[in-house]
Formats: structure tokens, sequence, C-alpha cells
């Protein structure tokens, strides 16, 4: 099979309707997507919260618990392919719905596992596991309902505020789990969490539709969404249409299409800056608090304060990326430049990490920290990108195959850097480490990725984007 064909810069067509004036189910959609996938991190953060007290109350050891928490990445990382074809071939809203239910009941689960407590790392390896696999398609499905239902104009807002639900979910949850820790126990941290995605399941098939299929949906807000790029016959297809996507997406042609994403350019270099970008978020939420501990002599109590700061300067830069690559847009800018120019300035400002190596005040290292987490929300542009270039036939296989990159960076950074501090007794390299990721992730946007477009099967029509 070739390599995949790309578009001219797409050329996107007035809208026929004002924004003010076209509906705003889109944004519900939007809406949905956030907290979805904020209890989706909440989900993933239980068993750090909750494990203190697991190991007392089980005998799990920290070796055991080490295990443990990797569970849930390695799963995540192997289903993620997997999770993007089933999202191709079913749709999103029915995949997610369903995955949305099950990593919910996993989690739920998780509560029980004190009556097995013989059995309980092999038990709740096997659910952690289970947690991990079924939340493969959360990303990629995002990215996917992003691309239907909104304009090219306004994607990168959209992408960024459902990216950074990552980061409210830390600021939102952890002092409530902290609480039900204390105040109820271990077991209902799980329960809770986990009953809450149960309901937001049911809610998912009421609100989720594809744009044309939506019961409240304006025909002004389609005409809208759709002459200014929106997808919005990739979950409603035409019977033709749904032919030429059960074909792409045979076991063959996946293979075959991935071999082609490797080889383009454009996706080549936005799977390679996922990998580098997912290395600075994988050094927060892994080994920042041990560092405030270690290196800085922070108390444990002080560091679970502190670590919250980064997170919620995070969450502040990427909403700000999205909004401002989107403005660019409106005023004319090109999509090249609309996207690249936040990625780029907010990475940059995640290189400024390594000036912790040379300063002493912890106020002023927390200061640095938070800058540096904020230019990578404001950098962290990938998802808005992969709506904007991947093919629209499959859509939930490339972003499988790029959140499949960034997943590979939550496997490998914490062993990278406890092998360094292993090595030296010191996180110096390990903070010039994170920072030269974060250069790398520029190089791969500069000079791997030259312009963001719409690229395609061949033999397809061209799409608009």
């Amino acid at each position: 099979m070739p390599a995949l064909d790309r578009q001219d810069e797409p050329t996107i067509v007035a809208p026929t309707a004002k924004p003010s004036k076209a509906g705003r189910i889109r944004y519900l959609i939007l809406a949905m997507l956030f907290v979805v996938t904020t209890i989706n991190y909440a989900d993933r953060s239980t068993l750090s919260i909750a494990g203190d007290s697991m190991q007392a109350d089980l005998g799990i050891s920290s070796g055991e618990l080490g295990v443990l928490f990797s569970a849930f990445s390695w799963s995540y990382l192997v289903a993620q392919i997997p999770g993007g074809w089933l999202l191709d071939r079913f749709g999103s809203k029915k995949v997610y719905g369903l995955a949305i239910f099950l990593w919910s009941v996993f989690t739920m689960l998780q509560g029980a596992i004190g009556f097995f407590a013989g059995a309980a790392v092999v038990l709740l390896f096997i659910l952690r596991f289970a947690v991990g696999f079924a939340e493969a398609p959360s990303f990629p499905g995002n990215s996917r309902l992003v691309a239907a239902w909104f304009p090219t104009r306004e994607r990168g807002f959209a992408s960024a505020l459902f990216n950074s639900a990552q980061y409210f979910a830390t600021v939102a949850f952890a002092p409530l789990m902290g609480w039900l820790v204390t105040a109820m126990g271990w077991e209902h941290v799980f329960t809770v969490i986990g009953g809450a995605g149960v309901i937001l399941a049911l809610v998912w098939f009421k609100v989720i539709h594809a744009p044309r299929s939506h019961p409240r949906v304006q025909q002004a807000e389609l005409d809208y969404i759709s002459a200014g790029g929106a997808l919005v016959d990739m979950d409603a297809p035409t019977a033709e249409q749904e032919t030429q996507t059960k074909k792409a997406t045979s076991g063959k042609q996946n293979l075959r299409h991935i071999k082609a994403l490797l080889k383009n350019r454009i996706t080549l270099g936005v799977f390679v800056g996922q990998y580098f970008i997912n290395t600075i978020t994988w050094f927060f939420l892994t080994w920042f608090p041990v560092y405030l501990v270690q290196e800085r002599d922070m108390s444990i109590l002080e560091a679970g304060f502190v670590s919250s700061l980064p997170a919620l300067c995070g969450f502040i830069g990427g909403v700000l990326g999205g909004w401002l690559s989107d403005r660019l847009a409106r005023r004319g800018t090109s999509l090249t430049l609309a996207r690249k120019i936040p990625i780029v300035t907010g990475l940059l400002l995640s290189t400024s990490i390594i000036i912790c190596n040379y300063v002493n005040a912890s106020w002023l290292v927390v200061l640095i920290m938070s800058l540096a987490f904020f230019g990578k929300g404001m950098g962290a542009l990938g998802w808005a990108v992969m709506s904007d270039v991947a093919p629209k036939q499959i859509a939930g296989l490339a972003g499988g195959l790029f959140n499949t990159f960034g997943a590979v960076a939550g496997i490998v950074t914490p062993l990278v850097i406890g092998y360094i501090l292993d090595a030296t007794g010191s996180f110096d390299l390990a903070l010039a480490f994170v920072s030269a990721c974060a250069a790398m992730a520029v190089v791969s946007y500069l000079f791997i990725v030259r312009e963001i477009k719409r690229i395609e099967l061949p033999d397809d029509a061209p799409a608009t984007a």
C-alpha cells in the first residue's frame, strides 16, 4: 500500500450561520467529554490515593504495590490500537459508552478486594489490568467526537479542554478521595468513584449522538460545523460510506494503514512529539512528589499540597493553548501556524524545569515547576492536531496509534528516572532528561511535522478539514 496522500492546506468554507445563531449542542457534547475524562483520570488515581492504607490492611509490600501500579499502563498500551479499531468499526457512542461502564465496574470491584485478603494482589492486578484495557478507547474516542462535532477553527479549544481534564481531575478529586480514605475507609474510594462512572455511562447513552442523528441539533448548527470542516458523517455514514469504512478497517488493511501512518511525515512527527510530551506528564504523576520530599526536604503533607499546584497550572495552560490556537485560526492564520505557535511556545516553557537544579529556595522551585507544567498544558495540543490530520475512515485507529506512543512514555519515564536516581543519587540528571524531552518535542513539531493538513487513504475522495 502506498504512503498516505496529503491534501493541500484545508480551505475553510464560510459558515452559513454565525456561531451564536447556529446552536450549541456541540458544547453539550464537549461538556460530556470533559466530565468523562475527569472521571477517567480519577479512576486511574484511586490506587495511588488508597494504596498506603491498603498496604497496612492487606499486607501488600512496596514491591507488590509497584507491580500493581504498572498493571494499568501495560494493558492501556496494548489495547490502544484494538480500541481505535473498535471505534472506527462500531462508532464512538457504543464503544466509548460501553468502555465507561466497564472501567467503572472494574473500579468498583476493587473495593471488594478486602474480602479476598489471601489473593488480594492477584485479583487487584487483574482488575487494574482490566481498567487499563477498558479505558483504551477514551482519548481516541474524544478525538473522533471532536472531529465530528467541531469545525476546524473551534477544534483546538475543544481538544485542549478535554485533554486538560486530566489536570482538573487531580485538583478536584484528590482531596475528595483523601477524605474518603480517612473518614470511611479505602474501600469507598473505589466504590464511590466507580459508582459515579456507572451513572455517567447511562447519561452518556442519553446525551451522545452523531451530529446528524442528534434529536436536538438544529440544521443551522449542522450547516455551520459541516461548512467549517467537522466530519459530521463519521458515525452516521451512508450505506456506501459504511461499506468503505468496513473495507478500510479490515484486518489486513489495518496493518497496512498502521505502516502507512508510521511512514507519513505528518503523523510520525505528531506521534514522536506525543511521546516526548507525555514524558513530562509522567514525571509529574510519578516522581515529582518524591522529588519534593527527598530533594527539597518537604513533608509528605506539604508535598501532597504542592503537587496540586502544577496540575492547576497545567489545566490553565491547556485551556489557554486551545483558545489561543483557535483565535489565531479565526484571524486568518494558517492551521499549521495556529497549532504550532502555542505548542512550541508552551514546550519551550517546559524546558525551564532544568533551572530547578540551580536554585535553592523551595518557593522558587515550586514556581518553576508550575511554569513548566503550565507550558506543558499549553503545548499539549496533540489531540487537536490528530483531529485535524487523521484520515476520516481510520480516525480511531490513528488516535489509538498516537496514544500508544504516549503510553510508552508512561512505562519508560518512571523506569529511566528510577535508574538515574539509583546511579547518581540525585535528581539533577532526571530534570535534565525531562527538559531534553520537552526540547525534543519542539524539534518534532518544527522539523518533522511541516504542515498540518488532513491526510487521506489512497483512492478516497478528499475530505474537507
